[in-house]
């Protein structure tokens, strides 16, 4: 109760006097149990790391970060009345959650507050509902998909394919975007399969994908689904190549789905296995502190509190309608803040553009093949 507590009685106190204080509270509201949780635990994770940087070198302008870590059990109604709880602590900034279908709940509260909201969730018409408090750590499906469809195309010379999706706000708008962007392409999409999120028996699936005569199969779920799809792909012994986007590709697909995930290739738009230095570093401070190896979601809320460090101290003081402006069109390098990792912009919709990776599983280890540079260079 005491976080509670404190953060009750900085929310009593005048402006001037709350600036005084000691704190800065950036609450966490994320996904810790429940299908997400492993996205969560990851991102959440992130989070720690980054603040316990910060506030061991003095904090933002001589403050502490103050954060807590709520759970939305990934249920959508959860996360809004969660996100209505810490903004009645008067936050200065929320991090999460990483589910588009909580987000785009509960972005409209934090909207309503003029709080800035940093989330992990990628669904494309979150950036797109003129929601100018909203920012994203990881690229919306309209810039992911994109890249994926030209590496369909060009480099696996696809004629035909099948989609595999979860039947959730992040799914639906992967495949949307997918069928939209392969038929802009002459690509045929020849099966058109959709899942259920915590599903945990895909064998009607495939024995139905196996049907079609396909190129590629792109495969569009959330973790733990994407590793009981490969096992089960496997079992079968589907030949097509297996294509995702970072999901399919992440660490925790790579350990649950074992053997099961080698070949499968995709479009990575965050890895601990870049040819990054200062990404390397994180991941080896990561698994230093919490004992396995991060995946995208603890680099995303690592670097969305190096985000908001580095803005508030270009702003030089604690306002949240001057930090959602202020970052709008901003470019953050390592140099600048090392924090960030990678350098980053934010356009004036909140979405991110960064460099991105085409990557492949091998003997269970994710290799990147390609930097991809970013869109505005």
């Amino acid at each position: 109760m005491k976080p509670i507590i404190a953060w009750t009685l900085l929310g009593l106190l005048t402006p001037a006097a709350a600036l005084a204080q000691s704190t800065v509270v950036i609450p966490d509201v994320v996904e810790l149990s429940g299908p997400g949780a492993v996205s969560g635990t990851n991102w959440r994770d992130g989070v720690v790391l980054a603040i316990d940087e910060i506030n061991a070198k003095g904090g933002i302008l001589g403050r502490k970060i103050e954060t807590s870590h709520i759970d939305t059990q990934s249920n959508p109604g959860v996360s809004r009345a969660q996100i209505q709880k810490v903004l009645d602590q008067q936050p200065y900034v929320v991090l999460g959650p990483i589910y588009s279908g909580s987000v785009k709940v509960n972005m409209l509260l934090t909207q309503a507050a003029g709080v800035p909201q940093i989330v992990g969730a990628e669904a494309a018409e979150i950036t797109q509902m003129g929601n100018p408090f909203v920012f994203r750590t990881a690229f919306g499906q309209q810039i992911s998909i994109p890249k994926l469809a030209n590496y369909i195309r060009d480099g696996l010379k696809a004629k035909q394919v099948a989609v595999i999706w979860v039947n959730n706000d992040f799914g639906k708008g992967g495949r949307d975007a997918f069928l939209r962007e392969m038929g802009s392409r002459g690509v045929k999409v020849v099966a058109d399969i959709s899942t259920e999120q915590g599903q945990v028996d895909f064998a009607a699936d495939v024995a139905k994908l196996k049907q079609a005569t396909v190129d590629a199969v792109f495969v569009y779920t959330n973790e733990e689904e994407s590793a009981r799809f490969l096992l089960e792909a496997r079992r079968q012994n589907v030949k097509a190549p297996l294509i995702g986007e970072t999901t399919l590709l992440s660490q925790k697909v790579i350990e649950l789905g074992g053997a099961a995930a080698n070949g499968v290739r995709g479009h990575v738009g965050l890895s601990t296995d870049a040819p990054v230095p200062a990404v390397r570093e994180f991941s080896e401070k990561f698994k230093k502190r919490f004992n396995y190896i991060a995946d995208h979601n603890g680099i995303k809320g690592y670097t969305a509190v190096y985000a908001i460090k580095y803005v508030t101290e270009k702003i030089g003081k604690f306002d949240s309608a001057l930090f959602a402006k202020t970052l709008h069109g901003l470019t953050i390098t390592p140099e600048q803040e090392p924090g960030i990792l990678m350098e980053t912009t934010w356009d004036g919709a909140g979405d991110i553009d960064r460099i991105s990776f085409l990557a492949e599983v091998e003997d269970g280890k994710q290799k990147i093949v390609e930097i991809l540079p970013k869109l505005g260079k």
